[in-house]
């Protein structure tokens, strides 16, 4: 069964509402995308990225935009505060990096300690389980994952393609008619609104979206 849900409300051509952003420190092994106007300009990591733009400059005139393939958000690039490429490889990493404060949990297994807030009768529940709280909510976030992974794809896909193309045609005729059936899953229709659409921002508007027509 096709999962169907609808745009967020307030977006599209006559929205004013600022787009969802990417610190580029959440983004140092992420792949991303570089685009000039509506010209794909450079793909790769954080450091190829910056190296392809640093070498082959865009014009001021031209609006550049670097977008988190992953999420679809914008990542707010600005080559003026990020080092040069090192000699002898590429380099996104400042020189000297702050001291990282310890954090609370079990670094050496990757787990992190948050606040979670439940009812008693949870509590009182995960308290009985084997290995206590904590074992027993990592082996249900653990089986939730897993069955709904196909799901999850399907809304991620949906989410990261309709991000980047809000803010790269939120203007262009067609788009609120191609949100709206990205979001119903309808794929023909959605190619069909998309298809006038320059070349390069129709291309990896496909590649973005291309979990978001599989039936669940």
């Amino acid at each position: 069964m096709t999962t169907t849900t609808s745009p967020p409300s307030g977006r599209g051509k006559a929205s004013t509402a600022t787009p969802a952003t990417t610190d580029t420190a959440a983004v140092a092994d992420a792949k991303l995308t570089a685009f000039a106007g509506f010209q794909r300009v450079a793909v790769g990591s954080l450091a190829e990225v910056t190296a392809h733009l640093r070498a082959a400059p865009v014009p001021d005139s031209v609006l550049l935009r670097v977008f988190d393939d992953a999420t679809g958000a914008l990542v707010p690039l600005d080559l003026r505060a990020l080092p040069a490429p090192q000699p002898g490889g590429l380099s996104s990493e400042p020189a000297s990096a702050p001291a990282v404060a310890r954090s609370v949990g079990r670094p050496k297994l990757g787990v992190v300690a948050r606040e979670v807030t439940l009812l008693p009768r949870h509590w009182d529940w995960l308290s009985r389980q084997p290995g206590g709280a904590s074992v027993a909510l990592r082996r249900l976030v653990e089986a939730a994952r897993a069955a709904h992974s196909g799901r999850d794809a399907l809304r991620a896909s949906r989410e990261a393609a309709y991000r980047f193309m809000s803010e790269m045609a939120g203007d262009l005729p067609g788009f609120e008619e191609a949100a709206r059936a990205l979001f119903a899953g309808d794929e023909s229709r959605f190619g069909t609104q998309i298809a006038p659409w320059p070349t390069d921002l129709r291309s990896h508007l496909q590649l973005l979206s291309a979990a978001a027509w599989k039936e669940q």
